[in-house]
């Protein structure tokens, strides 16, 4: 297939000043970060229940081995020859040592079986709602966004809920619990000191890791941002591969991509240095806590106090401590990253709706042909501004026009006449603040966008396909189409022949943004999509622009056809694909100048008539030129 560059949106985007930019939401506390995510756990109650029954299990059957290796080490004291000693006791013992060993395995793995529906349950149900949330927000939000570093966020925000849980769950709460119950024990069964040096210790180390950790995190968010943005770059670069290579610009970007991983690199060496600092300060705390231990129970041997039993129990239970402690920074800085992640994705979530639905909004209703009205419309992209407030940019100033049932009414104008701000205001991208636009008779903004935007089709100037097929973008106009309504509507568009001589025919892949597609294959794809989904209320902005004059025409005849039974709105800039509209409106600066049909705009002799004029003298010009 013909590859043609093709990299505007379907609207030219709206200017973009300080007034549109969103307001960041204040930053979270980590507390608030978890009571959000708690309604998302708290619907698998009772699997954590069930896992958090099974990880009590799991520990005391932990903490017995210690207790078991105590009693096997001092029943090895036997004297010679007692057959009763060596194959009663220490083979009981023996054999009960390896099914605490067993039942810590099973208790463990059955507590992550439990709980791994509600873990991917509600990461499931976060990332969905974030994506119906980002699909609800403003066009304004999107046009806004860098789609790299968004999708980044998701990407983390995703993950970390899985880190949160499987960190939380599987190693903070079970080590607070062995914890509890070897202080319990020790301070029990020997004196106050075990459980003293032991909780000093931990609370050296925890004090230490928190600190050290928080004041890490302002490395690791740097590192995280400078990520996202090396990332947004590698997108934004490669999503317009084309207009690097036009310009042959491949050295430049690479520049601009490495000037984001220099600094990802220094932050992360910074972060390495003071995670080194972390670890080397974790395990003199834990030398020293072993050290003071092992010296108390020592002496205690020496005394007569403790049995060569209780020393071996207690390193045990030493070792078992300090093993997952020697992990706790670890822990506790995915646990903050986590956090962290998700509170950006949070906060996408929480982002306000600019366009939102009325409380209790009914559907739109249309019976027949509906009218389309825009009655007094002034607008301004500037948000909370009003179109005569200081600063602001009006766009458009009292328009005021109908297109009647089954009637079509072009628009016509200079580019930045506003032309195609209609359209997105009709579509309710964004809500007039004056005036009201209404079809069938019903404000907008007071019946659901959804129901607004199902009644209306539009073929853009320029399509931006999925990567997909030829049938998949086609049939995105109606989900659920069959291929024969598919290509019925391929047919109509005259793209039928085209792709059927494709070797994959309808099963064709487009490519990224259907770059694999010539300008006017993709626009007679937009075409066979919006006469497949067969709305009441149509748009044509510059539907035929991209098309050879043969197929213009071709292609005009049908949408003809297809308009006669439909309200449609034409925008267009060459005014020979709009001679036949009932009402042709010529716009400038953002109003309406003149109004009429072809015939009474050239009799008046005015703006219509010049640009009539001006373009014939082109066609001319480049009629002579070839020598027809």
């Amino acid at each position: 297939m013909r590859s043609r560059a093709s990299t505007a949106d379907a609207f030219p985007a709206p200017p973009v000043t300080a007034g549109t930019q969103a307001a960041p939401l204040p930053s979270r506390s980590d507390w608030a970060t978890l009571k959000r995510l708690f309604p998302y756990l708290w619907e698998y109650k009772w699997r954590a229940v069930a896992a958090l029954t099974f990880m009590v299990g799991a520990k005391l059957a932990n903490v017995g081995v210690p207790l078991l290796l105590k009693n096997l080490v001092d029943a090895m004291s036997f004297k010679p020859g007692d057959v009763q000693a060596v194959l009663v006791v220490p083979v009981a013992l023996l054999l009960a040592y390896g099914l605490l060993r067993l039942s810590t395995t099973l208790f463990t793995e059955l507590r992550e079986l439990v709980f791994a529906r509600a873990t991917e349950g509600a990461a499931r149900r976060i990332s969905l709602e974030v994506f119906r949330h980002l699909h609800a927000l403003s066009l304004r939000f999107h046009l806004e966004r860098q789609t790299g570093g968004m999708t980044r966020d998701i990407e983390r925000g995703t993950r970390g809920v899985h880190s949160l849980i499987s960190y939380s769950l599987y190693s903070i709460i079970p080590t607070l619990i062995e914890v509890t119950l070897v202080l319990s024990l020790l301070a029990v069964k020997f004196d106050i000191w075990f459980a003293g040096i032991t909780l000093i210790a931990l609370a050296f180390y925890i004090t230490f890791t928190v600190l050290v950790t928080n004041w890490r995190t302002q490395f690791r968010k740097t590192m995280n941002e400078l990520d996202s943005s090396a990332h947004s770059r590698a997108i934004d670069s490669l999503l317009n591969y084309e207009t690097v290579k036009y310009f042959n610009n491949e050295e430049f970007e690479a520049r601009r991509y490495d000037e984001n991983l220099k600094r990802y690199r220094e932050a992360a060496i910074k972060s390495q240095k003071t995670l080194s600092m972390l670890n080397a300060g974790q395990q003199l705390i834990i030398a020293l806590g072993l050290v003071a231990m092992l010296w108390r129970a020592t002496q205690g041997v020496v005394d007569g106090r403790m049995t060569l039993g209780d020393l071996v129990m207690v390193n045990a239970f030493m070792i078992q401590l300090y093993i997952p402690l020697g992990f706790l920074g670890v822990i506790y800085r995915e646990i903050k990253q986590s956090l962290t992640d998700l509170e950006k994705m949070f906060t996408l979530m929480e982002r306000e709706r600019e366009i939102a639905d009325a409380p209790h909004a009914p559907a739109l209703l249309i019976d027949g042909m509906p009218a389309v009205r825009f009655e007094n419309v002034s607008f301004s992209y500037d948000t909370g501004a009003g179109p005569n407030a200081a600063g602001a940019r009006p766009i458009l100033h009292n328009v005021s026009f109908e297109i009647p049932p089954g009637k079509t009414v072009a628009v016509v104008g200079s580019s930045g006449a506003g032309k195609s701000t209609l359209a997105r205001l009709l579509y309710r991208f964004y809500d007039v603040q004056q005036g009201r636009i209404t079809i069938a008779g019903q404000d907008i903004r007071q019946v659901t966008q959804a129901s607004v935007r199902q009644a209306i089709g539009i073929v853009p100037q320029d399509t931006v396909l999925f990567n997909d097929t030829v049938e998949y973008n086609i049939a995105y106009g109606k989900p659920g189409a069959t291929h024969a309504e598919v290509e019925e509507a391929a047919r109509a568009a005259r793209i039928h022949g085209f792709i059927a001589s494709t070797p994959l025919g309808y099963n064709t892949m487009v490519g990224e943004r259907g770059l694999k597609l010539s300008g006017g294959e993709k626009q007679r794809v937009a075409i066979a999509r919006t006469l497949l989904k067969n709305p009441p209320v149509v748009i044509f902005d510059e539907a035929t622009s991209a098309l050879d004059s043969a197929n213009e025409r071709a292609i005009q005849a049908e949408l003809r056809t297809t308009a006669q039974n439909k309200t449609t709105l034409v925008i267009a800039h060459r005014l020979s694909t709009v001679v036949d509209a009932h009402e042709i409106l010529v716009m400038d600066a953002g109003r309406i100048v003149e109004r009429g049909s072809h015939g009474a705009l050239l009799a008046a002799n005015g703006r219509y008539a010049d640009m009539w004029a001006m373009q014939q003298q082109a066609s001319d010009a480049i009629l002579d030129e070839i020598g027809v």
